[in-house]
């Protein structure tokens, strides 16, 4: 069964990282506000990333290392520039 590390873009313009194993109705949940937390205020959200990954334990690891990253480098992991992402992780070392 694949799993999904996921970014969600909110109204307010931050972004929430998550991962699921059911893309659609986790998405479907932030929109109701099922889940409550970050996103609950901040509908409506909309899908900006996922990236399928082949076990649970990758898509959780993926989250916790995304929640970690500057919204420039995951702004940049949005816009699927590798080049960015790779720099924004070197400037974080200088």
């Amino acid at each position: 069964m694949p799993f999904w590390v996921y970014i969600l873009e909110c109204s307010d313009g931050s972004y929430y990282v998550g991962h699921t194993d059911n893309i659609e109705a986790r998405l479907a949940q932030h929109q109701t506000g099922a889940l409550g937390g970050h996103t609950y205020f901040r509908r409506p959200v909309k899908l900006a990333f996922s990236e399928m990954l082949p076990t649970r334990d990758e898509a959780f690891a993926a989250e916790r290392r995304i929640k970690q990253w500057t919204r420039a480098k995951k702004a940049a992991l949005i816009a699927r520039d590798w080049g960015l992402v790779s720099r924004r992780a070197k400037k974080k070392w200088k």
